[in-house]
C-alpha cells in the first residue's frame, strides 16, 4: 500500500484536565488541533466558497461519502482529478462513511451482516453499501482520512440492539482494513456503544487492536441528554491511544466542544453552526442572537463588536435582518460567515489557552455565561 503520508504529534498537554493540543501532518498540509472541522458534506460548505473557507482559517472540511456516491458519483469526482480538485480546495479533507445515514434515514434503508441496502432518497433507485464497496469510493474521492462504514444505534436503543452495532460496526472496520489499497489515506476506526460503558470498552478494545492512525467516538449527539454524552466521553476517551486523535463526531455547540477538549477529544465536526445560520441564528460571546427578531430592526450595531469577520465588519444587525426577512441569500451567507469564524477562532482560543496553560481559566469564564447557549 506504500507509504503512509500521516503523523500526529502532540505539542502540549493541559494540567488541570484531559486537553492536549497537538498538529496532524496529512498530505495535503498540518492541521493543529483541536479542530472543528466545517462539514461541506456534498463538496461545499452551504453558501460559501472554498476560498471564503479558506480566508476565515479553516485548515480542515468534512464531506459526505453517501451523498457523493449518489451525486454526482465517485467515478466522476476521481476523474475530475479527486475531491480536492473537484472542489478546489488544496487543504486536508475528511470523508465520512455514510454510516451515520443509515441511523438518519433509517426508513429508507436495511441493514445485512454484509452491508446496507439502501433506496436513494433522491430517486428511491437502489443500492447496496459494503464496507469495501465504501473503501473503493472513498479512494475515487481521495480524501486525507477517510471513515469505515459502521452502525449507528438511535437513542433510545435497546441493549441488545446497540451490542449488535457494536459488533457489526468492528467487523466492518477489519473488512475495511483488509481492503484499502491507497497508502495516502489514514483510515480512522470508530467506537460505537451507545450510553452504555460496557458496550464502549468492548467496542474501543476491537478497534484500537486494529491499530488505526486515529479513532473517532460515534453514536452520539443523536438526542441523548448532555450529562449522557459526557459521561460516556469520560469512560471512552481514556480507552483510546495517547498518541493518535480524537475525533469526536458530529459535536459543534461550544459548550460540547469546549468540554470535549476538556476530556481529551481532538477534532470535531458538526453542521450546527450552519444550520443555525440558515433560520437567522448567530453565535456571539454572551450567548446566541436571533436576527430575525424584531428587537434587531433598528440594531445598528455589527453581530458582535470584537469579530473581524466579514459580516461584523461590513454590515449590522439590522441589515442582516433585512436580508433574512426578505429572504435574501446574501442574509443566510453573512450569519453563515459569521457563525464559522466564531468557532473557528474559539478552538484558536481553545488551543491557545491550552499551550499557555490557562485552560481552566478559559473554562471558568465560559461556564458563567453558558445558560445563554
Amino acid at each position: 500500500m506504500g507509504t503512509r503520508p500521516f503523523k500526529f504529534s502532540l505539542l502540549a498537554e493541559d494540567s488541570s484536565s484531559k486537553a492536549r493540543a497537538g498538529v496532524l501532518h496529512t498530505p495535503h498540509g498540518p492541521v493543529q488541533t483541536p479542530v472543528f472541522m466545517p462539514v461541506g458534506t456534498r463538496a461545499t460548505v452551504k453558501t460559501m466558497s472554498a476560498e471564503e473557507m479558506g480566508e476565515m482559517g479553516a485548515s480542515i472540511l468534512l464531506a459526505n461519502t453517501y451523498h457523493l456516491y449518489l451525486r454526482p458519483g465517485d467515478d466522476l469526482i476521481k476523474e475530475a482529478g479527486g475531491l480536492h480538485r473537484f472542489m478546489n480546495w488544496p487543504r486536508p479533507i475528511l470523508t465520512d462513511s455514510g454510516g451515520f445515514q443509515v441511523f438518519s434515514l433509517a426508513a429508507f434503508r436495511r441493514i445485512t451482516p454484509d452491508g446496507v441496502r439502501f433506496r436513494s432518497h433522491l430517486d428511491g433507485s437502489e443500492h447496496y453499501l459494503t464496507p469495501e464497496r465504501v473503501m473503493a469510493i472513498e479512494e475515487n474521492l481521495g480524501a486525507d482520512i477517510v471513515m469505515p462504514l459502521d452502525v449507528c444505534p438511535p437513542y433510545p436503543c435497546s441493549y441488545e440492539d446497540v451490542s449488535k452495532a457494536v459488533d457489526l460496526s468492528a467487523e466492518w472496520a477489519r473488512r475495511s482494513v483488509i481492503s484499502r489499497s491507497r497508502g495516502d489515506q489514514a483510515l480512522f476506526g470508530i467506537v460505537q456503544g451507545g450510553v452504555h460503558p460496557d458496550l464502549r470498552a468492548r467496542s474501543a478494545a476491537a478497534t484500537v487492536e486494529l491499530n488505526l492512525p486515529g479513532y473517532a467516538i460515534g453514536g452520539l449527539s443523536v438526542g441523548e441528554p448532555k450529562e449522557l454524552l459526557l459521561g460516556v466521553l469520560d469512560t471512552t476517551v481514556p480507552l483510546l491511544p495517547e498518541g493518535k486523535p480524537r475525533y469526536l463526531m458530529g459535536v459543534g455547540s461550544p459548550d460540547l466542544l469546549l468540554e470535549g477538549v476538556w476530556r481529551g477529544v481532538d477534532m470535531f465536526d458538526c453542521v450546527m453552526p450552519t444550520r443555525m445560520a440558515r433560520t437567522g441564528t448567530v453565535y456571539t460571546a454572551n450567548g446566541r442572537l436571533v436576527l430575525r427578531n424584531a428587537a434587531y430592526s433598528r440594531d445598528f450595531s455589527p453581530i458582535e463588536e470584537e469579530c473581524d469577520c466579514l459580516a461584523c465588519r461590513s454590515y449590522t444587525r439590522a441589515y442582516i435582518r433585512h436580508l433574512l426577512k426578505a429572504g435574501e441569500i446574501l442574509g443566510l451567507r453573512l450569519c453563515t460567515w459569521h457563525n464559522l469564524s466564531f468557532i473557528l477562532r474559539f478552538m484558536n482560543r481553545i488551543r491557545e489557552a491550552i499551550m499557555e496553560g490557562r485552560l481552566d481559566e478559559l473554562r471558568r469564564r465560559f461556564l458563567e455565561i453558558e445558560a445563554r447557549w
